[in-house]
């Protein structure tokens, strides 16, 4: 399906990053829609964002992104599986765009996905990280853009709020062609189900379709870019 884009129009993507108030208020939409509950404890908590440096700027990084982290992985931590599942059940309920999820994606086996071994545990909570979308990694590879990156990471449960929660008009963006679609390193696919993870999820919007699917992590998808994150 999303072999057969047309060219990309690029836009400049740090225009187009919400402030953290929006960005706050799309979460508030969101739980109230979804009956999530998240405590009101929670909204209080929430950290002060942390600033664009120059430094990041310059390495490509375009704004700041507020995110949660569901659930407990049993050591502390947010189940980043829970994470996206929960922004993708909220994107099956918004009507701007039809939905679209490839089969071999299964957030409820472990065996079939999982947040790639190595990548950084994700708090529970709100949290916010800094946000490179990912255009400039179009010529690479989701495993050899993993081994070149140091003290950063891919994409895993923030971008897929990202583009359901707090930034869907980037989704229409995709769909529009003005950004390139978008490769999740940090989530692993195993399209068979025996623990053969050798893909990675995959984001895009074409013929207003927001959809999920795969490609391997060996091979270049030139349509896709591969976001990387900053904590």
């Amino acid at each position: 399906m999303a072999g057969r884009q047309n060219k990309i129009t690029p836009v400049n993507s740090k225009d187009q990053f919400l402030s953290v108030d929006r960005q706050l208020k799309a979460w508030r939409r969101a739980d109230r829609k979804m009956k999530w509950g998240i405590p009101y404890m929670e909204w209080q908590r929430i950290p002060e964002p942390p600033e664009l440096t120059e430094v990041d700027l310059s390495e490509g990084f375009e704004g700041v992104l507020l995110s949660y982290g569901f659930g407990d992985d049993d050591a502390g931590n947010a189940d980043a599986v829970l994470s996206g599942k929960l922004a993708w059940d909220f994107a099956k309920k918004r009507i701007f765009l039809e939905t679209w999820q490839c089969r071999y994606i299964d957030f409820n086996k472990s065996d079939h996905f999982r947040l790639r071994p190595g990548a950084p545990p994700r708090p529970k909570g709100f949290y916010f990280s800094k946000l490179n979308t990912g255009a400039a990694h179009q010529s690479s590879t989701v495993s050899k853009l993993m081994k070149k990156i140091r003290g950063d990471t891919g994409c895993g449960p923030e971008c897929v709020q990202f583009l359901t929660i707090t930034h869907p008009h980037f989704a229409k963006m995709m769909n529009k062609r003005k950004i390139p679609f978008m490769a999740f390193a940090d989530y692993d696919v195993a399209p068979y189900g025996f623990n053969d993870f050798f893909d990675a999820m995959q984001m895009f919007c074409s013929n207003d379709t927001l959809g999920l699917g795969i490609g391997n992590v060996d091979r270049n998808y030139p349509l896709f870019g591969i976001p990387v994150i900053r904590f």
